[in-house]
């Protein structure tokens, strides 16, 4: 009975260790996004929307967490700019809290969730491949877009204009963040895959 209990015990003591671990990950993910929007490059007069570091964080998040935990963390790092921490890119309008998310970069920002979610499904789905982590944050990339477009479209009721306020400045820096995001998520893999195999190995090994 005393070690039914003990292991009963044991099993709720690691449940409440890897919820715990896993909470301390999607939190310390928003924040990484929120870190990462801080580094940005202003482009008015000609947008007001800003060429930031925020979306490879965004795609680092989904690649690296996976669906589920990409989504959480990017659905919660909403909440915190919503509730007003300066958690989004510094706007250059001088908007903050849900005034931003209903501003020229609130199309963007309202997806992101989507965007990690099928960054990390599609990279999920496979051999951890440069091409399948590339494939992820490409489509995802679509999502963001359509996603920063369709608003600004609502706003200025002009899709030539919304391309260019939301798409043209941004595309070759977007290419460079998908391959970088890609090389970063397909490395990290290989290691995290690595030292498992190691771990594995470990106990049939003699000293």
């Amino acid at each position: 009975m005393a070690k039914a209990a003990t292991q009963v015990l044991v099993g709720v003591n690691g449940r409440s260790v890897e919820i715990a671990r896993q909470i301390v990950l999607i939190v310390g993910a928003s924040l990484f996004v929120a870190v990462c929007a801080h580094i940005t490059i202003s482009l008015l007069p000609l947008t007001p929307v800003p060429l930031t570091v925020q979306n490879l964080a965004v795609l680092l998040v989904g690649l690296l967490l996976g669906s589920r935990r990409g989504f959480a963390a990017l659905a919660l790092y909403l909440v915190e700019g919503a509730v007003g921490l300066p958690v989004f890119n510094p706007s250059p309008l001088g908007l903050h809290g849900v005034a931003q998310l209903l501003g020229p970069t609130g199309g963007f920002l309202m997806v992101y969730p989507l965007v990690a979610f099928l960054a990390g499904f599609v990279f999920g789905r496979g051999k951890k491949t440069f091409a399948r982590a590339a494939f992820g944050a490409f489509l995802a990339e679509i999502v963001l877009f359509a996603g920063g477009l369709a608003w600004l479209c609502l706003l200025t009721h002009s899709l030539a204009r919304a391309a260019y306020l939301g798409f043209y400045f941004f595309m070759a820096a977007e290419v460079l963040k998908v391959m970088f995001a890609a090389a970063i998520a397909a490395r990290w893999r290989r290691h995290d895959h690595g030292n498992r195999a190691d771990v594995e190995v470990r106990p049939f090994t003699r000293t």
